[in-house]
């Protein structure tokens, strides 16, 4: 008798949202994904200890990493050490190593928001009503905060970033697995980020989307590229979640939803395949 896979699938059920409920989407995703893999729920602060029982890990919607940074870094730091499978892989260049990324890609010259983080580079920003404070190890708006630009120059730079506020038209973010689109959600009211609605993207939308799962590199696993439509009709990335990105999978047809628990179904597969424990 063959011996099926199994993952520790790390998820905090109890973490508390704002308008979405994450328990929900893990209890489905692990509900269906039994049917082809052996699966445990385990709390993150749990992860580092138990994770050897099992042929790899899975990180779903454990809520941000600033809740519990210690035990987050004990783990990768396990995981690294022993050769643990972890999906997503921890080799993601965009949330799961910090904000980093939002400044290397403003460097680079890519389409994204405008990303400060020294005193020295406020003559980048391009002129605003007002612009946005984010810690650099924030997560879920904690922490974001609005200035007027004559309050820029005294901010505690080194921990923070700075960014143009920006008047868009809606947010609209993009759902892959591996590197094959999903489905797309977007948000047409600018005020309410959570009030998601089915997208049909367009060529070009995908192409940008496309650009910053290419950048990312991550041959396995599922990631979420949020941007915001300007008043001009540019899209402008947002965010590149690849760490624990929520789903929305309450808002997609019976048809998507099933069609995303077969893809996820085959790329943990490939997974397992392409990186044999060691």
């Amino acid at each position: 008798m063959s011996v099926r896979p199994s993952f520790l699938f790390v998820t905090d059920l109890a973490y508390q949202a704002r308008g979405r409920r994450y328990c929900d989407e893990d209890i489905f995703l692990t509900s269906r994904l039994r049917d082809s893999f052996d699966l445990a729920l385990c709390h993150p602060l749990d992860a580092a200890a138990l994770m050897d029982a099992f042929d790899a890990v899975v990180v779903r919607n454990s809520g941000p990493v600033l809740h519990y940074r210690k035990a987050y870094d004990a783990f990768r730091e396990k995981a690294a050490a022993q050769g643990t499978r972890v999906y997503n892989p921890l080799s993601g260049r965009g949330d799961m190593s910090g904000k980093q990324y939002l400044l290397d890609l403003t460097t680079d010259g890519h389409p994204v928001i405008p990303t400060i983080d020294r005193p020295q580079d406020l003559h980048l920003l391009p002129e605003a009503e007002r612009y946005a404070v984010k810690p650099k190890a924030g997560a879920d708006s904690i922490g974001l905060t609005f200035v007027p630009r004559d309050r820029l120059s005294g901010l505690p730079y080194g921990d923070i970033l700075v960014q143009p506020g920006i008047d868009f038209r809606y947010e609209v973010s993009f759902y892959y697995i591996d590197d094959a689109f999903q489905y797309a959600l977007h948000a047409p009211d600018p005020d309410r980020r959570w009030d998601l609605e089915p997208y049909e993207p367009t060529d070009a939308d995908l192409a940008f989307a496309h650009r910053f799962i290419d950048w990312n590199t991550l041959d396995h696993g599922i990631q979420r590229v949020d941007a915001c439509r300007t008043r001009e009709g540019e899209l402008l990335l947002v965010e590149l979640e690849d760490l624990n990105p929520y789903l929305s999978l309450d808002l997609v047809s019976d048809r998507t939803r099933d069609d995303f628990v077969t893809g996820m179904t085959a790329s943990l597969h490939r997974f397992l395949d392409a990186s044999p424990r060691t």
